[in-house]
């Protein structure tokens, strides 16, 4: 009997150490969608072929949307990063769909290596309240892991962290919204190697995200607002061009 309990337990041993794993901090790669590898081998070679960028904007995809160019004005972007970042020779390490997860397994496989920015901007924590459900519980450490792995591998760059940006999803996603930036703030307020902005006031109107500053609405067919429009990028760059110009010169 003693045999069997002992046999028991080795066994649901691994059951329980997984069952504690945040998933949120662990690195997940996307090496199995053609397309993301091919972007993530994309973005190594660019960061190889400018190894003085002074910016790096890492994020999912609304990181991406900087280089987007749909033609239709309001969700032309690029001429935005133009003018804000391309001076600085930044580099844009933006991948749709990616969870805080899969930033940190990018930057365990050499996204950032061999650069020296001055000044790194996250965007990161908007698709962990999609399909995945993470809540904010384990998003903040999600977060707060790739913020550590950046440092770690960007020593010299100060690090500008932006909240999760507002959108129009669902209440719950709204409440996760608010309990990250609220514990993120808390934590790198004291900070002298992260600045911490909350930047999602410029978006809204009254109080919620302002659905005419935002591409998805306007698609055919709409989708949840999530994506800033070429206006709300600039409300975004404007807001946060005092830091900028702090730390990048």
């Amino acid at each position: 009997m003693k045999r069997w309990l002992l046999a028991c337990a080795l066994l649901a041993a691994p059951v329980a150490a997984w069952a504690k794993v945040n998933l949120a901090t662990a690195p997940i790669g996307r090496m199995d969608l053609p397309w993301w590898h091919k972007q993530f081998e994309q973005s190594l070679a660019e960061g190889r072929a400018q190894p003085d960028a002074r910016i790096v904007w890492l994020g999912d995809s609304i990181t991406y949307y900087w280089q987007r160019h749909g033609g239709h004005g309001y969700d032309d972007v690029r001429p935005v990063w133009e003018q804000y970042y391309a001076p600085y020779g930044a580099l844009d390490f933006g991948f749709i769909g990616d969870t805080t997860a899969s930033l940190i397994w990018r930057l365990d496989h050499g996204q950032v290596a061999g650069l020296h920015p001055q000044l790194a901007i996250i965007l990161i924590g908007a698709n962990n309240f999609g399909r995945v459900h993470w809540d904010a519980a384990m998003t903040v450490p999600g977060i707060e892991a790739v913020v550590s792995g950046v440092h770690h591998r960007l020593p010299g760059a100060h690090i500008l962290l932006l909240g999760v940006l507002p959108s129009i999803r669902s209440a719950w996603v709204d409440e996760q919204t608010v309990a990250t930036n609220a514990a993120l703030a808390r934590h790198y307020g004291g900070s002298a190697v992260v600045t911490f902005m909350d930047v999602g006031d410029v978006l809204e109107r009254n109080g919620k995200a302002d659905a005419s500053l935002y591409v998805d609405p306007r698609l055919t067919p709409p989708e949840p607002a999530l994506h800033p429009d070429a206006q709300g990028m600039r409300l975004i760059a404007e807001a946060i061009a005092p830091v900028v110009a702090r730390y990048v010169k």
